[in-house]
């Protein structure tokens, strides 16, 4: 028998996400996922400003969009990997 760990989406939002650099840059809002095919697009973010990175990533409406290609870890905090942001 294979052990899967699903995350409840209600569970992530407010999580911060930091790069594998170690800088944060913003807490989880939202989750884009694809209606067809049900999977993960990717992360809409509440941006923490004083972040360098943010100001190169994609917008919508005040949140930065984060592709969940680039999420490679999921525990107290997402950790992203910063050379697929930009």
């Amino acid at each position: 028998m294979v052990n899967k760990k699903f995350a409840i989406a209600k569970q992530l939002g407010g999580k911060r996400i930091i790069t594998n650099k170690g800088e944060e840059i913003g807490r989880l809002s939202d989750i884009l996922i694809d209606e067809r095919s049900g999977r993960i697009e990717s992360f809409l973010l509440e941006p923490n400003r004083e972040s360098k990175l943010v100001k190169d990533l994609p917008q919508k409406d005040k949140m930065v969009e984060v592709p969940y290609k680039s999420v490679f870890a999921v525990s107290d905090v997402i950790v992203v990997d910063e050379s697929m942001l930009v």
